[in-house]
């Protein structure tokens, strides 16, 4: 049997870090969380994941920081799909444009959280 997706979703809000961990974990992923960027960072840099979701307003660094600060030190970052309130075109953008392979508007429906990681995790 093939070892479960590691997913790590970054989120300030407790709520939704603990829905998310529900829905996923009822799919059948291994999720880790992390409510802050610089924890997010902390875990991307000891383990190795093969989706992050992200969040983009955090009180100590947005999510935006956070990839950008992946992009420096990583080659190898897997699909980073980010999950959030802000649904500006130019948010889309550049989320799009640091490198996230999706860009989700909360409040997100199962299905498409759940589409949005098989579709962006199919490859690996």
């Amino acid at each position: 049997m093939a070892e479960p997706l590691r997913i790590l979703v970054v989120d300030d809000e407790r709520d939704t870090l603990d829905l998310i961990d529900l829905t996923l974990s009822s799919a059948g992923y291994e999720i880790h969380l992390a409510n802050n960027g610089a924890e997010s960072l902390e875990k991307i840099r000891q383990n190795s994941f093969d989706v992050i979701l992200l969040d983009i307003m955090m009180p100590d660094m947005t999510g935006f920081d956070v990839l950008r600060t992946l992009n420096q030190e990583r080659d190898d970052l897997p699909p980073v799909i980010f999950l959030t309130a802000k649904s500006l075109p130019e948010d889309r953008a550049m989320g799009l444009q640091l490198g996230a392979k999706d860009f989700l508007i909360k409040p997100v429906t199962r299905g498409s959280l759940l589409d949005s990681i098989k579709k962006n995790t199919q490859s690996n």
